[in-house]
């Protein structure tokens, strides 16, 4: 064994990585074949190291590879010290990532028309180097959207479907707007039964609010009487002030003030309440980026 010299300047990450894969294998072939490289060259660097350091690190017999007592030490620190490094590169990197990238979402309309800008506004202020698309469409092309790939993540109505994987962030009870018209004197709530007596005002089909309502009145074995529909809330809004119906909107969409008209009434018997959600897919991998867009979501929607 040669004159040991100073490590701190000589042994380098690569010769360290080597011995921790001759190591674990206990074999220089096993070591070789996992670094994709060849045997005599993994054993040239294990000699350089034990020539550095001045000990042996390995007995070799022609049957086997045994590790020193100097060696088992070597390898313990040797494991806990690449895990450090490898843990701290990573969240170097993610503190890099979180400063500059991309992220594309898409959106329910209703969530996007409320409570979203509020959000992004919050994001793009802490991390305005990041890129933010927003895609706003209905429940099924969102989930199709998701399912694709082609977005990172939706913000929809939970459903009953093990192929996606919902984080939720709002719970949402639905009302009905009716024109005092129908019902004059002042009430909170009104049923399911009594509301489809009444024309309605829905949004369009493929859309999750249509399909919660539709569902509903199904199992209580009532029959949608639908008037009108249309694609924005806010139009709904404007016919239930005119008198043309009843219409059946979240309450995050449903201003403070609204036209005298009209009553907002709670759904009951039953209540009719819809949960929001991130929406993924199963084992999904997500940028940190988008990690800690998600975070706000959750934290500013349940703060609402």
């Amino acid at each position: 064994m040669t004159r040991p010299v100073d490590w701190r300047t000589h042994v380098n990450l690569k010769l360290l990585n080597t011995f921790l894969l001759v190591g674990e294998a206990q074999s220089f072939r096993g070591a070789a074949d996992r670094a994709h490289r060849s045997g005599s060259a993994v054993s040239s660097q294990i000699r350089k190291l034990e020539d550095q350091l001045g000990v042996a690190l390995f007995h070799r017999t022609t049957r086997q590879v045994r590790l020193t007592q100097e060696g088992e030490q070597l390898l313990v620190c040797v494991r806990r010290a690449l895990h450090d490094i490898e843990e701290g590169l990573q969240q170097i990197q993610e503190s890099a990532d979180i400063q500059r990238g991309r992220i594309s979402l898409a959106c329910a309309p209703t969530v996007a028309g409320t409570r979203l800008g509020s959000v992004l506004a919050a994001f793009e202020q802490h991390y305005p180097g990041i890129r933010v698309s927003v895609r706003e469409i209905t429940a099924a092309a969102l989930f199709e959207s998701v399912r694709q790939r082609e977005v990172d993540f939706g913000i929809s109505v939970v459903i009953d479907s093990p192929e996606f994987r919902f984080q939720r962030i709002l719970t949402d009870p639905l009302y009905a707007l009716v024109p005092r018209s129908r019902i004059p004197r002042d009430r909170k709530t009104i049923t399911l039964k009594a509301l489809s007596a009444m024309p309605l005002l829905l949004l369009e089909q493929g859309t999750a609010l249509r399909k919660n309502v539709e569902d509903a009145m199904a199992e209580q074995g009532l029959t949608v009487q639908t008037r009108y529909q249309f694609i924005q809330a806010q139009t709904l809004i404007s016919m239930a002030s005119a008198g043309l119906g009843a219409a059946v909107l979240p309450n995050i969409v449903i201003p403070a003030q609204l036209d005298p008209s009209v009553q907002k009434l709670r759904i009951v018997d039953p209540p009719l309440v819809r949960e929001m959600a991130v929406v993924t897919l199963p084992g999904q991998s997500l940028s940190p980026a988008a990690s800690r867009l998600i975070e706000l979501l959750q934290q500013m929607m349940s703060a609402s």
